[in-house]
């Protein structure tokens, strides 16, 4: 009895020893996982935190502090004065591009939602070489930049050069085939057999396609809606060339308004910079999950 007494207690001091050292090792890849997360954390707080400080204090600062580009805080502040002079310089340059901006995402978002997402339901549901042959093109469309001096001829010959409809459909042009990837990858998880419930039911081609698709879009249409309308909102280059002119003045040209050949004033720009961040900085902040979720459901399902 002895014997088998000395031996469960064994068992048990050998159980306790395994126990203790697979906890240590548990607790040491806790703290291991936790040091490496605490310096993400960090590093990104520096590297986004402080160039978004830098701008704010700019932004405060008279003209003369903010030329000297430091992180200093500023001796007297002008947050006031400068703001309004930014919203005020030439004639309300700065409202008129928010308008311009705020109407250019809005109408490509909305061309991109609709065409894309048809688009992407004829590619997935009917296969054939012509099917094939479309996804080469948006392929393409991912891979190939557009050229900028044929792309001016095309819109001078169509009159479309430097018009609200032009910008619009040149920018649903840019973002198609991302969109339409995206609408294909996703609509791969919606069954075929909903498509034959519904057409014997005598549902329409159009009236399944609102009523039925359209709503089990939501994700990818939300990731869509946030990415691409942060591209076309802070779009610059293709601003420039395809719509440029005073009177299309668009939220990222308007820097140039506080831009010299002699001077220029730092704190209106820095100002300016800080205005025209805001709403896509909003827009990611209460979005920025739904486009994981849209990115996942997309990748996974397709």
């Amino acid at each position: 009895m002895s014997i088998k007494h000395e031996d469960s207690n064994v068992v048990l001091q050998n159980n306790f020893v395994t126990e203790t050292k697979t906890e240590t090792v548990n607790n040491k890849k806790k703290n291991r996982l936790l040091a490496i997360e605490s310096f993400a954390v960090l590093a990104s707080i520096i590297l986004f935190g402080i160039p978004f400080y830098f701008v704010i204090i700019n932004s405060m600062k008279s003209g003369k502090e903010a030329a000297e580009m430091n992180l200093a805080w500023p001796s007297a502040f002008h947050m006031i004065e400068n703001y309004k002079e930014v919203l005020t310089v030439s004639n309300g340059v700065v409202l008129r591009a928010f308008f311009n901006s705020t109407l250019i995402t809005i109408s490509s978002i909305t061309i991109l939602i609709l065409v894309c997402s048809m688009a992407a339901f004829v590619l997935q549901r009917r296969e054939g070489k012509i099917s094939k042959k479309a996804n080469y093109l948006i392929l393409m469309g991912l891979m190939i930049p557009p050229a900028i001096v044929p792309t001016i001829w095309v819109m001078q010959t169509i009159g479309l050069f430097k018009t609200l409809p032009g910008i619009v459909l040149l920018e649903s042009a840019l973002h198609f085939s991302f969109a339409c990837m995206l609408y294909k990858a996703f609509m791969a998880s919606i069954p075929r057999e909903l498509d034959e419930a519904a057409l014997m039911d005598g549902c329409s081609s159009f009236r399944f396609y609102f009523q039925i698709i359209l709503p089990l879009l939501k994700p990818v249409t939300s990731t869509i809606i946030v990415l691409s309308s942060i591209q076309i909102y802070n779009d610059f280059e293709n601003m420039l060339y395809f719509f440029p002119g005073a009177e299309n003045a668009t939220v990222q040209l308007t820097l140039y308004n506080f831009m010299g050949m002699f001077g220029t004033s730092w704190h209106l720009l820095f100002a300016d910079v800080l205005l025209i961040s805001i709403p896509p900085l909003i827009l990611f902040i209460f979005f920025n999950k739904k486009i994981v979720a849209g990115m996942t459901a997309g990748a996974v399902k397709g």
